[in-house]
């Protein structure tokens, strides 16, 4: 019977490695002990926890466990199942023992994060671009003119000067050429002009001298106002004719009217306006005699109430550093807060027998406060 024989050898072989393929019952090994049994098996697949198993005899050792969940740089493998059996063993019956898979792999670098809504309070900030230089201011419209206190006061022949920082009144010279000077204004630059009782007239501030420019009748208080107010580009040249508001022509004496004084209010005797100081106007009428009231300089009529000065015949009004000062017909020189409407009268030093004021001035610039 050698077919016989012939036959049945390879196929007790292929039974035996049959047999082999489809696991058996041996003792639990670890996967080293698997790997020395069988060198005919392939190796394990990654463990699924390397929970113990039965492994085949001739297993190989199981692969490295996977890398720890999540990228954890310090996570541990997983374990190694372990390898299908060799030659007369089953397919393991489950995962053999853990062979201590590798260290984890290690986990990949997050990405840098974005920079937090608002920026992170610790993060640097960005690098600062220089700006540009801004552009030069222009001067101020009085730049270089407030250099010396500008405030005047006269009677009908005489002009004084007035220190406001000493109250010191001193003579300046007769107003030779004028025939009773009514009143006085100065402009920014403190060119003087005055009205008189026949006509209009530049004055010369340092002497007193009078220079005539027109004849003819004119308003009894006098001040120029800043530019931009009636004119957008030079300063105005006002006064009152009793409630009348009305603008003089510096150059030729000519008066046109712009508006006039409600409520019954008539000038008293003078006006005074500072740039970026506001316009005021002593005033009799309803209740006064005399009293202040500031003006709206556009229109000439006045603003609010006006307020009691407690002094009569105020013929004279001028400013600087922040005090007005009130001259009146019988030569006294006052004080006046602007914002309180409080007065304070001053003892004039050698004051001349029988002072009488008829009007007063100061420049447009005079200075607004204690500078």
């Amino acid at each position: 019977m050698r077919f016989a024989s012939a036959v049945a050898a390879p196929l007790a072989l292929l039974l035996l490695v049959a047999c082999g393929a489809a696991g058996g019952t041996d003792t639990p090994t670890d996967g080293a002990a698997g790997a020395a049994a069988g060198a005919s098996s392939a190796g394990g697949g990654a463990g699924s926890g390397g929970s113990v198993g039965v492994a085949g005899a001739g297993s190989s050792g199981g692969g490295a466990g996977g890398a720890g969940a999540g990228g954890d740089p310090a996570g541990a493998g997983g374990e190694a199942s372990a390898g299908s059996s060799g030659a007369g063993a089953g397919a393991g019956g489950g995962a053999g023992a853990p062979a201590g898979g590798g260290p984890g792999a290690a986990g990949a670098g997050g990405s840098a994060g974005s920079s937090g809504a608002g920026g992170d309070p610790f993060g640097s900030g960005g690098a600062a671009t220089a700006g540009s230089a801004g552009a030069a201011g222009a001067p101020g419209e009085c730049a270089g003119l407030q250099t010396k206190p500008e405030v005047f006061g006269h009677s009908a022949d005489t002009l004084y000067r007035l220190d406001p920082d000493t109250k010191a009144v001193t003579t300046v010279g007769p107003l030779a050429g004028c025939q009773t000077v009514i009143d006085i204004a100065l402009d920014k630059t403190g060119k003087m002009v005055g009205t008189t009782s026949t006509g209009f007239v530049s004055i010369d501030k340092s002497t007193g001298k009078c220079t005539g420019i027109s004849v003819g009748g004119y308003p009894n208080s006098l001040s120029f106002v800043p530019a931009g107010t009636l004119d957008p580009n030079v300063e105005a040249l006002v006064g009152y004719s009793g409630s009348e508001y009305v603008r003089i022509d510096p150059s030729t004496g000519g008066v046109k009217s712009v508006g006039a004084l409600s409520g019954g209010y008539s000038s008293s005797g003078d006006i005074v306006s500072v740039i970026g100081g506001g316009t005021y106007l002593t005033v009799t009428g309803p209740g006064c005699s005399d009293c202040l009231v500031e003006v709206n300089p556009k229109t000439g009529d006045k603003i609010g109430a006006p307020v009691k000065l407690g002094y009569g015949a105020v013929y004279g009004l001028a400013y600087w550093a922040g005090q007005a000062f009130g001259f009146t017909s019988g030569g006294k020189l006052f004080v006046l807060d602007l914002v309180t409407k409080a007065t304070t009268e001053v003892n004039i030093l050698n004051k001349p027998s029988g002072l009488s004021f008829y009007g007063a001035g100061s420049t447009t610039c005079a200075v607004r406060g204690k500078e």
